[in-house]
């Protein structure tokens, strides 16, 4: 008979698995129930293939191996109740993936062709990385597959949180990390912009100075480019002005004298002589002026080239500094107006910084006060932990084990810590992380210890076990299906077995066999064909009425409670309890 149904308080969350042409399956519908659900069978059945394939939708690379025979491809897909794990639906939700009418259900299938593979969720495609984000957290594989959340620091750190640390005090230290990253943040900032403008504004006061040094030379470039040109052509203006000169000699300037002179003596009013008279009496004023002012602008000219070299000078340092400027020369006296004012208007808020730093400083306070107070919470529910974790290695045969926490310094939202476990299963050796640890059958026994203690107050995902009942047999097998059973009761559980004593106290019993064309089929075994099942997994073959009898004996003591045969979890005291 199957045990007693389990409390609706505790739901499956991995419902259904349906696979195609995977393998030696070619079609395979499998409905899971919450509580203990046991597969068994015989050596070679194929049991590994339905963990294969369950693999394919938690993200495993696809191989060529698993198309069956004769197809183009796989298809595996599995239907997941995600009510109790809202950081699932929060994600699906994120990605605009939830399943319309039905917000609690997560479809997830994979197809594997013989090129390539294809992921959906809930119908929508996606990528593998988005389909092991979702899947991945649902279901936890203990055996041959690597998707073993166990031993991830960070769920191991959670798992001793929710076994003896105050929520409230782990809530508050992330809080605390976040006011102070957003704290440190702004004051960074500030930081960079007053840098910034300290800089900026010497970089203005540097630029005023150079542009002020230049004197009065940036508001008289045109002047002094006029000048260049001219005292760069003076030679040849010289030459050419001195001609001139030698054409208005005192010769004809005394010649226009005596002609003006010789036509005044006459005496006769008309009008054409007298001004033809005052044209000649002008024109020799003006011809005595002209060569007054050529005369006078040749005394212009310095009489070296120093004057030009001055001049050349003071240009080449507004065309210098018009450059670095990146303005033309003949701007720079508008460009230092611009400057001014622009210094003018410059400010750099040291209060504000002054501000954000003293802000900051009390931010990390609080959080390294907060975290603090965590990691003693912490140490203290470590210590509970492992006896509790150490008391179960040995009701499953693992006598030498012991776990042990440790704890290296790393801030984060998590505390000022991360969190490992650490094991010794031999006293000869020092202990070695989860992930060390060489024996698979082993590594099984100890992450199922490390759950069961667990289980109490933390969020399990559905847990699979490949055969943890490797190397423990008689007793010892009979301790680990009840602890199976006990873990069931706070989360769903599946277990591949050989154990008869395991197969016993399954709510749910599944069997895997080969049809007669070689074929991989599963089905669920009703209470007469159950009985048949452990009659034949404790007698090998031969069934025979005494290993009847005995699979009877070991579905009545199964319909027991199981708190009368697995003890009790230690107590915490009161500091470890509240944190």
């Amino acid at each position: 008979m199957l045990a007693s149904p389990i409390s609706d308080a505790v739901s499956a969350v991995l419902k259904a698995l349906n696979i195609r042409n995977f393998a030696l399956v070619a079609e395979l519908d499998i409905e899971f129930r919450a509580g203990l659900t046991v597969i068994t069978g015989e050596s070679g059945a194929g049991k590994s293939i339905l963990l294969d394939a369950l693999g394919l939708v938690l993200g495993a690379r696809a191989r060529r191996a698993a198309i069956r025979p004769g197809t183009t491809g796989c298809d595996v897909s599995a239907e997941f109740d995600i009510g109790s794990r809202p950081g699932a639906r929060d994600t699906l939700d994120a990605l605009d993936m939830l399943l319309q009418g039905d917000e609690n259900t997560c479809l997830a299938r994979r197809h594997a062709g013989e090129s390539r593979s294809r992921s959906f969720v809930n119908g929508v495609p996606t990528t593998l990385a988005t389909l092991q984000s979702i899947t991945g957290p649902l279901v936890d594989v203990h055996g041959q597959d690597e998707h073993r959340q166990l031993l991830a620091r960070d769920v191991q750190r959670r798992l001793l949180d929710e076994f003896g640390v105050d929520p409230k005090l782990v809530a508050a230290t992330a809080t605390r990390f976040r006011e102070r990253e957003t704290a440190q943040r702004e004051f960074d900032e500030c930081r960079t912009e007053v840098a910034r403008a300290r800089e900026h504004k010497s970089l203005v006061s540097y630029q005023i100075d150079e542009l002020t040094a230049l004197g009065d030379s940036i508001d008289r470039f045109d002047e002094l480019t006029a000048t260049y040109k001219r005292l760069t052509r003076a030679r040849e203006l010289i030459e050419t002005i001195g001609g001139a000169t030698n054409e208005l000699d005192e010769e004809l300037i005394a010649r226009t004298s005596r002609l003006a002179g010789l036509l005044d003596g006459t005496d006769d009013p008309h009008p054409n002589l007298r001004a033809a008279i005052d044209l000649a009496t002008t024109a020799h004023t003006h011809l005595e002026e002209t060569l007054e002012e050529l005369r006078r602008y040749l005394d212009s000219f310095p009489a070296d080239d120093r004057e030009l070299a001055k001049v050349d000078a003071e240009l080449a340092a507004l065309h210098d500094v018009a450059r670095k400027h990146r303005v033309p020369a003949h701007d720079l006296g508008p460009h230092l107006a611009r400057l001014t004012e622009e210094l003018a208007t410059l400010t750099v808020n040291e209060n504000r910084l002054a501000d954000l730093e003293a802000r900051a400083g009390k931010a990390a306070t609080k959080f390294l006060t907060a975290g603090a107070s965590l990691s003693r919470a912490r140490r203290r529910a470590a210590a509970t932990f492992s006896k509790a974790v150490t008391a179960r290695f040995g009701e499953l045969g693992l006598a030498d084990a012991s776990l042990d926490v440790a704890f290296e310094t790393a801030e984060s939202a998590a505390g000022l810590e991360t969190v490992e476990f650490k094991v010794t299963t031999n006293p000869k050796y020092p202990a070695g992380s989860l992930a060390e640890i060489a024996s698979g059958g082993e590594l099984s026994r100890i992450s199922l210890a490390i759950e069961v203690v667990a289980a109490e107050r933390s969020h399990l995902p559905c847990l699979i076990l490949d055969e943890a009942d490797i190397g423990v047999g008689g007793v010892a097998a009979g301790v680990l299906g009840r602890m199976l059973k006990r873990l069931s009761r706070k989360t769903q559980v599946i277990a591949i077995t050989h154990a008869p004593q395991i197969a016993a106290l399954g709510d749910a019993h599944l069997k895997v066999e080969k049809t007669t064309d070689q074929d991989t089929a599963i089905h669920v075994l009703s209470d007469e064909e159950r009985l048949e099942e452990l009659a034949r997994m404790l007698g090998g073959r031969t069934v025979t009425g005494a290993t009847r009898d005995y699979a009877r004996t070991l579905l009545a003591e199964a319909a027991d409670s199981v708190e009368k045969t697995v003890p009790p979890e230690p107590s915490l005291s009161p500091d470890v309890a509240s944190g």
